[in-house]
């Protein structure tokens, strides 16, 4: 802690370029500060400024010493501040952009606040893409690789979108066998409110060929509908597979064209590039992570403890 000490005053001195003014900053006598800067400059054997009775100013090795010390200090004051904040709770106003997929989020939203009562959740849900920093929010959960070099991100999990109608449905229009087979039934899309645009289904298509054009029975902007209407036996709907996983397992939705329809898809969960992310942040992010998608959560745990064990045996 000592060389810390002489580390700190070198700075001072270096930046007033006085003893006297660096004492009064440090709260100490200027003899004091002289015989600092005298241990530190014998004990690493080099002249650090040069003195004369009106002035000082820093030798070579001491403009060289200068920068290092600097970093030195900045990194124990950051060091610092990140134990203070994980000590701290999380609290205040957490400003959160969201997808349109409540049925993903909203629970484990809800457990975030009966652990973290002193968070105030503010909530938007859209699939615009939002700027981040300019509008102010400090957690987005976004589809896609992240392209903001601004942006920190974590994975929160993998979907799959597939193709599904309700067992009434097909019995009445018949079970299509290939993606030419879609062409004579009832089709609900969902649209891009950023382009305007009707996601592609994600359908096996022969190299070259031209692309199916489906038909257009029902367009909307989120998932909650197409899984309704698809409940009511009303048409083919392309959905993520976490939002139908009940309807599956209990068979009230089936799938269609299981072998020639999937595609894949990633959550990631973004905040403002920081070393030092505030406690209500980085709570959110690590309870995202692991709740979302619990088995991947799990998996990255379980992946994270083999390393460790691994490294504690290379030791």
């Amino acid at each position: 802690m000592d060389s810390l000490s002489s580390f700190t005053v070198f700075v001072q001195v270096a930046e007033t370029r006085s003893f006297v003014a660096a004492g009064r900053l440090l709260g100490v006598s200027a003899s004091a500060v002289g015989k600092s800067v005298a241990r530190l400059e014998e004990k690493l054997g080099v002249r650090l400024f040069h003195r004369s009775t009106r002035s000082i100013a820093l030798t070579s090795e001491g403009e060289l010493f200068l920068e290092r010390s600097r970093r030195i200090l900045a990194e124990i004051e950051a060091a610092e501040l990140e134990l203070s904040q994980a000590a701290r709770a999380p609290r205040g106003r957490l400003r959160v952009s969201l997808p349109l997929v409540s049925s993903l989020v909203l629970p484990v939203l809800a457990d975030f606040m009966g652990q973290y009562p002193e968070v105030e959740l503010d909530l938007d849900f859209t699939d615009r893409l939002v700027d981040v920093i300019d509008e102010g929010f400090d957690v987005v959960v976004r589809t896609g690789a992240p392209v903001d070099s601004c942006l920190h991100a974590r994975k929160l999990g993998t979907f799959e979108l597939l193709l599904v109608a309700s067992p009434d449905y097909l019995k009445r229009r018949g079970t299509p066998r290939t993606p030419a087979d879609l062409l004579r039934h009832t089709c609900m899309h969902y649209r891009y409110s950023t382009t305007g645009k009707l996601e592609a289904w994600p359908l096996d298509q022969a190299t070259g060929g031209p692309e199916l054009e489906l038909p257009v029975s029902m367009i909307c902007n989120n998932i909650e509908t197409r899984v309704c209407f698809a409940l009511q036996g009303r048409g083919i709907a392309c959905l993520p597979d976490f939002s139908i996983r009940k309807q599956l397992a209990d068979g009230s939705l089936r799938r269609v064209l299981p072998g020639q329809a999937r595609r894949s898809g990633v959550f990631n969960v973004l905040w403002p590039a920081s070393k030092h992310p505030s406690p209500k942040v980085r709570a959110l992010v690590d309870f995202l992570c692991a709740r979302v998608f619990p088995d991947e959560g799990a998996r990255r745990g379980a992946r994270k403890r083999v390393r460790t064990l691994a490294d504690r045996d290379q030791d």
